[in-house]
């Protein structure tokens, strides 16, 4: 029987000993995800904005009295955000009007009490003189002061004079505002409701038609989820926050112009120095450039006026009911400004 073959013994090659003995490259792990703020506790996608719609309801706010008719309503602008593509260099290079020396309101009140006094005595003269003359221009008289009350009471009020109001005069002065061509087409002037003397201050663009139609600023549905967004950084409405609007009337279907943002100003101006805000949040696309007058952008904190106040922008209420995808947005912008104020 022939002897079997030697077996053969196969070489292991010698790069599979080096690669095995060295083994494979150590594959860099990635780095945690960043935790959100403490405010915002790990939460699921579905749960993470519930504090939206589950904060309390704010009280109603009372109404004051209705405004004389006016034109009918129109219909709610569709949206409130910048239409795409607007140019908005009037941001930039419109003028500042100069000072006017028209009178105050005041003033003007003033004025037309005299011109009435002075009228008075020819309309009720004594009785001689009156049956002396029974053509006398008594009447006429009293219709050039009632003319001359009513033209000084259309005036528009001065910078000059807003810089000087109080709380009262400054709303009366809104009231009736004549700065620009929007007081032909109002339904009312919107002032600004909540705290006098606020540590934050919430800037819309312009009053909606809801706004106009209650004479109250963010109102309905978007001002309960504004109240429920502010609630959700531990503000409380009605003693931290004072809300208003760039421009106090309701433009007619579009966004207010550069004239009109420019009319409105010392009445926000007016407003921030009245409150002692030392924090802005806008919003809405158009509340954050009309405040800024200029480029504007979220994400980041802005600086506004002489004394640096700063500002957050963030989406308006109503854009939020709209589209409910950005309330994380909305939660991250509330957050900063938050962090900012301290």
């Amino acid at each position: 029987m022939p002897p079997e073959p030697p077996a053969v013994h196969r070489a292991t090659p010698p790069e599979s000993h080096a690669s095995a003995a060295a083994g494979a490259p150590a594959i860099a792990r990635a780095a945690p995800p960043v935790q959100p703020p403490a405010a915002s506790a790990a939460r699921s996608d579905d749960d993470s904005m519930a504090w939206f719609d589950d904060a309390p309801v704010p009280p109603v706010a009372p109404r004051p009295a209705p405004a004389p008719a006016k034109p009918a309503a129109r219909a709610a602008a569709p949206v409130e955000a910048e239409p795409a593509g607007e140019d908005t260099a009037w941001f930039d290079d419109a003028p500042m009007p100069p000072p006017s020396a028209t009178p105050s309101r005041s003033a003007a009140n003033a004025a037309a009490d005299a011109s009435l006094s002075e009228a008075a005595p020819s309309r009720f003269g004594n009785a001689t003189d009156t049956a002396a003359s029974p053509s006398a221009s008594a009447p006429s008289d009293l219709a050039v002061a009632s003319h001359a009350a009513s033209e000084l009471a259309s005036t528009p009020v001065s910078d000059e004079a807003i810089a000087g109001m109080d709380w009262p005069a400054l709303q009366a002065a809104v009231s009736t505002c004549t700065r620009c061509p929007l007081c032909e087409t109002r339904i009312a002037a919107v002032n600004g409701r909540g705290a006098e003397r606020a540590t934050w201050i919430a800037i819309a663009a312009a009053p909606s038609a809801a706004d106009e139609q209650d004479v109250q600023a963010i109102t309905g549905e978007a001002g309960q989820l504004l109240h429920n967004m502010l609630k959700a950084i531990e503000l409380k409405p009605d003693t931290d926050v004072y809300i208003t609007n760039v421009v106090k009337c309701r433009p007619p279907e579009r966004n207010p112009s550069g004239d009109e943002v420019i009319a409105c100003r010392p009445y926000l101006e007016r407003e921030l120095a009245l409150t002692g805000a030392t924090m802005a949040m806008t919003f809405g696309q158009f509340a954050a450039k009309g405040l800024m007058m200029g480029p504007a952008a979220r994400g980041k904190v802005m600086h506004y006026g002489a004394n640096q106040l700063p500002v957050v922008a963030t989406y308006h209420p109503d854009d939020l009911l709209r589209k409910p995808e950005d309330k994380a947005k909305a939660w991250a912008d509330l957050c900063l400004a938050k962090a900012s104020h301290g």
